[in-house]
């Protein structure tokens, strides 16, 4: 991930190993709750409880709850981030591949957690929109990376747009669907979808840009 110098830090960084536990188990507390009941409904009382820890060392953590949200939502993001990275380093040496990979690894992630992720990115007195926004773009960073030895396979006449397009499309409809109602559930389901997806960005990518008589 690309490195920052002046993105703020949201929680004192643990300096033993005792205390990144107790930091884990806060964290994973407070997505539990996000993820069961919403967010509206973490207190810091209630993830203290789930996690078995005082408030008292929340508090030595986090300012309050806003702060504990913007950590759990850097912990989702980076999460996701690494997961579909791995998945692209393990796809197939071939644009097919490599467009299934990204493809099944963004549904699965938003399906892992479909009603986490926009309860996060809506919270307020958080840089959540925007540490979202550098999510996506390594995102599609990591896609391009991994397609870009396939470049032969591609007809566009611009490859790399053409492969940062695909990318935008594939996570937004990934996104879409995990909030929509009917929204595929199953391994089965969601395989087929990612599939869909990724034969649809393929063949984009291996279809000649339209000729300027078709724009005019």
């Amino acid at each position: 991930m690309t490195a920052e110098p002046n993105h703020r830090a949201h929680y004192r960084e643990p300096r033993q190993a005792r205390s990144a536990e107790t930091l884990a188990r806060v964290l994973q507390a407070a997505e539990e709750i996000v993820s069961s009941a919403g967010l509206e409904e973490m207190t810091i009382t209630g993830v203290a409880a789930r996690a078995g820890v005082s408030v008292g060392s929340i508090y030595r953590r986090f300012e309050g709850k806003d702060q504990l949200v913007a950590a759990l939502t850097e912990r989702m993001l980076e999460r996701r981030e690494q997961y579909v990275a791995e998945r692209l380093r393990q796809a197939e040496p071939s644009l097919s591949g490599v467009l299934d990979a990204y493809a099944q690894a963004l549904l699965q992630s938003f399906a892992d957690s479909s009603s986490l992720f926009p309860e996060l990115l809506r919270a307020r007195g958080t840089d959540a929109p925007d540490r979202g926004a550098r999510t996506i773009t390594e995102i599609q960073r990591y896609l391009v990376e991994a397609a870009t030895p396939c470049a032969g396979e591609i007809r566009r006449s611009d490859p790399q747009a053409a492969l940062d397009t695909v990318a935008r499309a594939v996570l937004g409809a990934c996104f879409h669907t995990s909030v929509h109602p009917d929204r595929p559930v199953g391994e089965v389901a969601l395989r087929r979808y990612a599939d869909e997806l990724s034969d649809m960005a393929t063949a984009y990518l291996r279809t000649p840009d339209r000729s300027p008589a078709a724009h005019s």
